[in-house]
């Protein structure tokens, strides 16, 4: 059988090649992401990682032990801009430098972040420091949170959770209810922004809503784990219906 000639070619995505690792038990940060970056010029490559089907101190610091052979299973040939680790939580109780740390020990990847170090570099760019935070988290989860929040410099003056740790349960929770509960405590005078703190909350949709009844940012997991992404591999602009910071830089 005779062999087809053929011609190589650089690796899909011209712009960018960006890796996520989406938890196992998460079902919206992948539909997010379609929606953020829908040109074929940013490749989103996506690996799972074993996580507990409920969302506990417990299981979230379990995920340091899988993530290395999470991230060895992105396409070996593949040169990453930016990869994510698609978990606020899990980032809170692992650590942003040893996430990094653990990922670039088993990947090509120029850069890495996640939702925690990209929601606080996105209230330092807006020049926010008093924030409303919701959470789907139970109470330990959520104190964990609030720490790292203050350490990085954000005040936490407003705080309201679901306290559901069942992530198919919280992959549920109506976008009404989102944006009831951000309303809600973006009200008071004291909050100057709004985080929509967890990558399978379905935020990214209501986010331009809620900006305009408060007149205030709303910052949400996945669109700044998209913002910082983008920012670090020079990539943009992202879709303005998704919130202020996508204009900003």
């Amino acid at each position: 059988m005779a062999r087809l000639a053929y011609t190589l070619t650089g690796p899909i995505g011209a712009q960018a090649r960006l890796g996520l690792v989406v938890l196992q038990a998460d079902e919206i940060i992948e539909q997010d992401f379609r929606r953020l970056f829908p040109t074929g010029d940013v490749a989103v490559y996506v690996t799972r990682i074993p996580s507990g089907a409920d969302l506990t101190p417990e299981t979230l610091a379990a995920m340091a032990t899988a993530l290395p052979e999470a991230a060895r299973l992105f396409p070996p040939s593949v040169a990453f801009d930016v990869v994510g680790y698609a978990c606020t939580s899990g980032a809170t109780v692992i650590g942003p430098a040893r996430v990094a740390a653990l990922v670039q020990g088993a990947v090509r990847a120029t850069a890495v972040t996640e939702p925690l170090s990209a929601a606080v570099a996105a209230f330092r760019g807006l020049g926010v420091r008093r924030i409303g935070l919701i959470s789907p988290y139970v109470a330990e989860v959520s104190v964990a949170l609030r720490a790292e929040l203050a350490a990085a410099g954000l005040e936490v003056v407003a705080f309201a959770s679901f306290q559901e740790k069942v992530e198919a349960r919280v992959a549920r929770i109506a976008p009404s209810s989102i944006r009831d509960a951000a309303v809600a405590i973006g009200e008071q005078q004291a909050v100057e922004a709004i985080f929509l703190s967890c990558t399978n909350l379905r935020a990214l949709g209501v986010i331009d809503a809620i900006e305009r009844e408060l007149g205030k940012p709303v910052i949400g997991s996945n669109q700044a784990l998209a913002w910082q992404m983008a920012r670090l591999a020079d990539v943009g602009p992202l879709d303005r219906a998704y919130g202020r910071l996508m204009a900003h830089r």
